[in-house]
């Protein structure tokens, strides 16, 4: 088996690595880093959780260890552009932690906080600059940075790239890089056809090829399953999965901001302490939440997509998709906070009636059919899920308990189309998909999104009460497909 020594890497680079304590390279870092060490470009497919920061951050720095000299005052030897602030500041620790007895020097730009820091931090020049496109565009507009002195550029998470509208402004940050030759790295999760054309506006011919799991294909030592529940009666299920002691470390994701906050307080006053995080929170509060989270000072930190790939938390035991997400990409990104490090993780996601559209589009992407629960094999899934029906007999009622309507409440009926159960779970907040951003973070132009309207809160196509047949339906929390 490869271990890390077996690289080549630059001793200081080993060093680090072994005061990490890591000694063995995942695919995608054993395949990426001799060929980068070398000068290739780099056509990275990966999902997340598969160790790519590490495929490139080891090889440019040794690259910079080679080579080393001062980069011009505000400008950087290597630019890397991520979407998000929180994967911008985890690629920043990333390459402090792994170059920490190499005197390099790293600054991370993003939106929603002052300018004057950033400025200070690039005055003198750094050895890596982590950037969110939108405020790289705004420093390069005030001249407070320049790129002339970029010899290797990365593009990590190209395809939330696409979704979050930074195809245009990453074109126009390229514009301001210097022409002389420069070493590309290019990764992407899947590979859409429009990043496939920006992947081939960047690389240089002939680029090293890694690709380490099919395009859009889960984390296999993810145990996923989905739950059947009735939109109104969400809420009583999660906190009812919390009474499993299982449930230790849990992020659990919905598609709004609003929602994101509804849910967190929801737990607290079952008993769960829980922060969410999403687009409107600040720097600050983002920051407080996710350190509380990976302190264990609280067991649930719920989030919007706009977290899905900033979160790198070891020992994550459970992801609750409380939403399925209107762009079927994003399943993948969601479960892919745990099951980290070579750990083993599970996955839960809700499915009420207005989302099963959702669910087939997420079938489609990853090439699966996520198993119903099995109360006989699905152990890791608690206390909670003893009520539930075994897969694969007729729907029926999953408690003595539901077969009456709730206090206040009109039974739904039973639609067709499966169209009905009402309000979903937006609330008619905004949409976090596509973000807003804070000034200095937001796209010159709104791009394509993939995602659609599709599955947003408020009703089903057929109205809140899902009008159809005659016949009521039951009123209990599980049913089968």
């Amino acid at each position: 088996m490869t271990q890390f020594t077996d690289l080549g890497l630059a001793k200081p680079l080993l060093k680090a690595l072994a005061d990490e304590g890591y000694t063995t390279p995942t695919p995608i870092q054993a395949q990426a880093i001799p060929g980068v060490m070398t000068g290739r470009d780099l056509l990275g497919i990966a999902q997340t959780g598969t160790g790519k920061t590490a495929a490139f951050a080891l090889p440019i720095l040794h690259r910079l260890g080679e080579d080393k000299k001062h980069a011009p005052r505000r400008s950087a030897r290597v630019l890397v552009l991520a979407p998000t602030r929180e994967l911008a500041t985890q690629i920043g620790e990333s390459f402090k932690s792994y170059g920490k007895h190499m005197g390099v020097t790293v600054a991370v730009v993003f939106g929603g906080v002052k300018y004057g820091g950033q400025m200070r931090a690039m005055a003198g020049g750094v050895d890596v600059l982590v950037a969110t496109p939108g405020r790289l565009l705004d420093h390069l507009g005030e001249k407070s940075i320049t790129l002339d002195g970029v010899e290797i550029l990365v593009l990590d998470e190209a395809d939330q790239m696409l979704d979050m509208g930074f195809i245009v402004p990453i074109r126009k940050i390229v514009r301001y890089l210097p022409k002389a030759p420069r070493q590309n790295l290019f990764f992407s999760a899947t590979m859409p056809s429009e990043i496939e054309k920006l992947s081939g506006e960047i690389l240089n011919p002939n680029p090293l090829k890694v690709s380490v799991t099919p395009q859009a294909t889960t984390v296999d030592r993810v145990n996923q399953r989905v739950l059947f529940v009735e939109q109104s009666r969400k809420r009583a299920l999660l906190g009812e999965l919390f009474d499993d002691a299982g449930f230790k470390r849990v992020i659990v994701f919905t598609r709004t901001k609003r929602g994101a906050d509804r849910v967190a307080r929801g737990l607290e006053q079952s008993g769960v302490d829980a922060v969410s995080i999403h687009g409107d929170k600040s720097q600050g509060q983002r920051e407080r939440a996710l350190a509380e989270f990976k302190a264990g000072k609280v067991r649930a930190l719920v989030a919007t997509d706009i977290a899905a790939r900033g979160i790198d938390i070891d020992a994550v035991s459970h992801v609750v998709q409380y939403e399925l997400p209107n762009v079927p990409e994003s399943y993948v990104h969601r479960i892919g906070r745990t099951a980290r490090a070579g750990a083993d993780g599970s996955a839960v996601a809700f499915c009420a009636d207005d989302e099963r559209n959702l669910l087939k589009d997420i079938e489609k992407v990853t090439r699966q059919r996520i198993p119903s629960f099995d109360r006989r094999n699905d152990k890791h899934l608690g206390a909670a899920t003893a009520a539930m029906p075994d897969v694969g007999g007729k729907p029926e009622r999953a408690d003595t308990r539901g077969s009456q309507p709730h206090r206040g409440q009109h039974a739904p009926k039973r639609n067709r189309n499966h169209s009905g159960g009402g309000g979903g779970g937006g609330g008619g907040s905004r949409h976090e998909g596509a973000p807003a951003r804070s000034a200095g973070d937001k796209p010159a132009f709104k791009g394509p999104s993939r995602g659609g309207d599709r599955g947003r809160g408020g009703g089903s196509r057929s109205g809140a009460g899902g009008g159809g047949s005659s016949a009521p339906r039951p009123t209990g929390v599980w049913s089968n497909r």
